[in-house]
């Protein structure tokens, strides 16, 4: 539901600087905690527990918009947002940390696949609730009925109760309270120092920025200024839709049985970057040909000549996002096995994910122009595929296929013996 409302522009709300200052806490508050409270807790107590610190956050985030349709109050609006960046710390740290650390590592683009299908098919059931509710709305905000599942966290199961394949435990058991949160903290900062000696991690955090980086052009200047409510609503659903055929995509390519880990790391690059300069580069002439009608929210659907281009923009940037993020946890995932590995590359992933969308959603804020937020965003898209070349190439075989390998070599030469 989250993705629903903030995919209609301005969350839902006719001024979307409210929603865009409290999008900038939200994404500080997650920026500051994704590395320095969550994995000392993860740590000591596993999923479970971070799951349900973070999930009651949104509904307090999506009532704090109710409120502001009716009494104007930003600043709650706002202290909601902070209250949900740290929150959704909890929750994507510790549901990162599964996705890319639970499966085999042959299978982990089909879990990120599975998870991302998943995850945004609330977004797009959500909108589609809204897109009915709203549908004769002519007003520039969503409905009272647009704005208890995280509940069924206590079902997830701890890294060292679940199973492979292959027989083994997906990690050890938490590590508990014996050396005390303090303990875990410094513990957690160690392992952090440790794992920023890597220089193939330095190379991934302009990617991690990007993440995120888009979100406040395309929901605010693209669907939020060109499209009527109705519009937004059925565009916002299809964005979330489209989502899930990207990760789908992206998770059998970087699944393909016949290729190596480290080709599987080369397709997808050069995958994301001839479909990332393409769509751009159609989303650049969509922003010419915006700014020369000198209108805001007039485009309908029931324009269909019209509104079908700039409909199919919309939705392949729902697709390249799903590309974008999908390879970048599989690189994660490629660089750390163990959950408690994975929570750290998380923990570094989400922040400067959630610092890059900050500070995105502060220039949409300040009411940059849009070809001008256009261009920062496709300036960095390119850069930081330059900077991540070397990590790319310097990907190393999964220990699955070297396990095959190893057992094939072993089989030729018994053969041979005989």
């Amino acid at each position: 539901m989250y993705n629903a409302i903030g995919g209609l522009g301005g969350s839902g709300q006719l001024d979307s600087t409210v929603a865009a200052n409290a999008t900038v806490a939200l994404l500080s508050a997650t920026a500051a905690s994704a590395l320095t409270l969550v994995p000392p807790i993860f740590d000591m107590f596993g999923p479970r527990v971070c799951l349900l610190i973070g999930g009651w956050t949104y509904p307090l985030y999506s009532g704090s918009l109710l409120c502001y349709n009716h009494t104007q109050n930003s600043a709650f609006v706002i202290a909601a947002g902070a209250i949900l960046g740290i929150g959704a710390s909890f929750l994507w740290v510790a549901q990162g940390a599964i996705m890319v650390s639970y499966p085999m590592a042959d299978k982990k683009g089909m879990a990120i696949a599975t998870f991302w299908v998943i995850f945004n098919l609330g977004g797009g059931i959500g909108s589609f609730i809204s897109f009915g509710l709203n549908f004769h709305s002519k007003s520039g905000t969503v409905t009272n009925g647009t704005s208890v599942g995280w509940l069924l966290s206590v079902f997830i199961a701890p890294p060292h109760k679940v199973i492979r394949e292959d027989g083994t435990p997906a990690g050890p058991p938490p590590s508990g309270q014996h050396i005390g949160f303090l303990g875990s903290l410094r513990l957690e900062v160690s392992k952090f120092i440790e794992a920023l000696k890597d220089w193939r991690i330095w190379l991934l955090i302009p990617a991690f920025f990007c993440a995120n980086f888009f979100y406040s052009y395309q929901q605010n200047n693209v669907n939020g200024s060109t499209f009527t409510l109705r519009a937004r609503s059925l565009n916002g659903a299809m964005y979330w839709m489209a989502q899930m055929v990207g990760g789908l995509g992206i998770g059998a390519l970087l699944d393909l049985k016949w290729l190596t880990r480290p080709q599987r790391a080369k397709a997808g690059f050069v995958f994301i970057l001839v479909t990332g300069f393409s769509i751009w580069g159609g989303g650049l002439a969509f922003q010419r040909w915006e700014d020369a009608q000198g209108k805001t929210q007039w485009l309908d659907f029931s324009a269909s000549r019209i509104y079908i281009g700039p409909f199919w923009l919309y939705f392949v940037y729902g697709m390249f996002d799903a590309f974008w993020q999908g390879y970048c946890y599989w690189m994660m995932a490629a660089l750390a096995d163990s959950p408690q590995e994975a929570a750290k590359y998380v923990g570094l992933y989400k922040t400067f994910q959630a610092a890059g969308g900050a500070v995105a959603w502060r220039i949409n804020a300040l009411k940059y122009k849009a070809i001008t937020q256009l261009t920062i965003n496709w300036a960095l898209l390119g850069a930081s595929l330059v900077i991540a070349i070397p990590t790319v190439l310097a990907i190393t075989p999964s220990p699955v296929t070297a396990a095959r390998v190893d057992a094939n070599s072993d089989e030729k030469g018994e053969k041979s013996v005989d």
